[in-house]
């Protein structure tokens, strides 16, 4: 038997043991162990039973009385990332100039800095493929954080995008276009959609080719997408137009009477959303306008006052 067979026996050893202790509970009086992390004790916590002492701190060595100095003190980074190019595990160096006691550097050691700065920076996107990616991750940052998209969205789009490159699927496409589609279907994944409009709003390309590389991305890389439902909408207009719970659960039910009905075939989510949002607020008795409804959602007034008539008469339909 080799030696890290016996240290791995010996080590599972131990880990049963120490759960069939965890098992019996208080030696004394059979009730719950409970860890006093502050004194390195296990005690009862039925008969106060001081059953192990000084046991093993594995919190770090250091004290932080709020975030600042604990981010200050701390020795370990942030986890990985897909949102930088480079995952962020390289090195960046301060630009502000300072030594470790916060003191300015002298003129030549700001040159040398400086220099230090520059051959960072060329080593980090040292290739096309690192180039592209920060350029790509950099316009995702952007448009999310413009459609106020959360985090895990921002993550899920750079993964995407990650996949177009590795794949080939760039040749003859803008860095942009991708990006956008990219930051399109990572919405709608993660079920906080934006509409196609809202999306070209905030990108530097036609809304014309953000469908169309969107199309192509999601064909080439067999990405599952749902079709985007009215209902994901109707909290963000909610919130926007100020309107209550009960108009928003009204909203809920009219989309839901509508399918019922067979109503939402062939339309627009974003219309349907805006129309019910309109109708619930009419339907609760708070004051809300087709104009402020239209801006919101971003559609016209025309729209909303179609896909409303249809919607009340999918509701007065299931009554009748």
């Amino acid at each position: 038997m080799t030696d890290a067979s016996v240290r791995w026996r010996s080590r599972t050893e131990e880990e049963v043991s120490e759960n069939e202790n965890e098992g019996h509970g208080c030696p004394e009086c059979g009730g719950h162990l409970v860890t006093d992390e502050g004194h390195g004790e296990t005690v009862c916590n039925d008969c106060g039973l001081v059953v192990e002492e000084d046991g093993i701190d594995r919190g770090p060595e250091w004290r932080a009385f709020d975030s600042a100095e604990k981010d200050k003190k701390s020795r370990v980074g942030a986890p990985t990332t897909n949102t930088m190019h480079d995952k962020g595990l390289s090195t960046n160096i301060d630009w502000r100039d300072k030594d470790a006691y916060g003191n300015s550097l002298g003129s030549r050691q700001r040159q040398k800095m400086q220099r230090l700065r520059k051959w960072n920076e060329r080593f980090r996107t040292r290739d096309s493929k690192e180039r592209n990616l920060k350029q790509a991750l950099g316009e995702i940052d952007r448009m999310a954080s413009a459609l106020g998209l959360p985090d895990n969205v921002r993550e899920m789009a750079s993964v995407i995008y990650r996949r177009a490159l590795n794949e080939d699927l760039l040749p003859g496409r803008s860095i942009e276009g991708v990006a956008t589609s990219c930051v399109y279907a990572a919405a709608r994944q993660a079920g906080v959609p934006r509409s196609l409009d809202e999306i070209a709003d905030v990108s530097r390309v036609e809304k014309s080719e953000v469908a169309r590389t969107y199309r192509y991305v999601v064909r080439e890389l067999g990405l599952e997408v749902r079709p985007a439902d009215p209902e994901s909408y109707v909290p963000r207009f909610a919130s926007d137009l100020d309107l209550s719970d009960e108009s928003e659960m009204r909203a809920r039910q009219l989309l839901q009477t509508a399918k019922e009905q067979g109503v939402h075939s062939g339309k627009s989510p974003v219309g349907l959303a805006a129309a019910a949002v309109y109708a619930a607020a009419l339907l609760t008795n708070e004051k809300t306008t087709q104009a402020k409804v239209s801006e919101v959602a971003d559609i016209s007034e025309v729209t909303i006052r179609n896909r409303y008539h249809e919607l009340l008469e999918a509701e007065e339909g299931l009554l009748a």
